[in-house]
């Protein structure tokens, strides 16, 4: 049995943003785009699902006409080589909202939630990535089975082009920046 058996061509090389674009919906649910390569994520947990709803429900309503807070969906870190990360929430700029593509100046804030098996990725590889973007605030929210989720905070030092740690909330978020917001995690199964 050949890989190509196991999982499409298209998998096996690099992804251009053109290809990339012209793809469904479907065709892109499920994976990221990492330097070209399709990258498969694993389904999210509906703990995990809630954490980003209820994170995304409460920036969205905090951020007023300016900010829209969303879930599922792609941000363009880079065109050659293709990087598309599909964070857990995007807080993005509501003047952007029919842009084609949404990329790092769009973006105020992205949020990832760690999972089993997005450890490394959550806690390292993304965060450089979208500090190196550009990107002003990350958000690692980690869970843990029968723990109050904590949230880390993260603002971009401009000069490094790296994240310094912001506040750190467990359970009931009430921060100020990027914007004045407050969600109650505390009372997740």
């Amino acid at each position: 049995m050949t890989a190509e058996m196991i999982a499409p061509e298209w998998m096996h090389r690099q992804i251009t943003s053109e290809e990339y674009d012209s793809w469904t919906e479907e065709q892109c649910a499920g994976i990221e785009i990492i330097d070209g390569m399709v990258v498969v994520s694993p389904s999210a947990s509906r703990q995990h699902n809630r954490i980003g709803r209820l994170l995304a429900n409460a920036l969205d309503e905090a951020g007023g006409a300016e900010w829209i807070a969303d879930t599922d969906f792609d941000v363009r870190l880079q065109d050659v080589p293709l990087s598309n990360r599909r964070p857990d929430v995007v807080v993005y700029r509501a003047d952007s909202y029919d842009a084609p593509v949404t990329r790092p100046e769009h973006v105020l804030l992205l949020v990832e939630v760690v999972s089993p098996g997005s450890e490394t990725t959550d806690r390292v590889v993304t965060p450089d990535q979208y500090a190196k973007a550009g990107v002003p605030f990350y958000w690692r929210v980690e869970q843990a089975a029968g723990r109050v989720p904590i949230v880390h905070t993260y603002l971009l030092d401009e000069a490094t082009g790296t994240y310094r740690a912001g506040e750190l909330f467990t359970g009931l978020v009430e921060a100020v920046v990027p914007y004045p917001v407050e969600v109650d995690l505390t009372g997740l199964p």
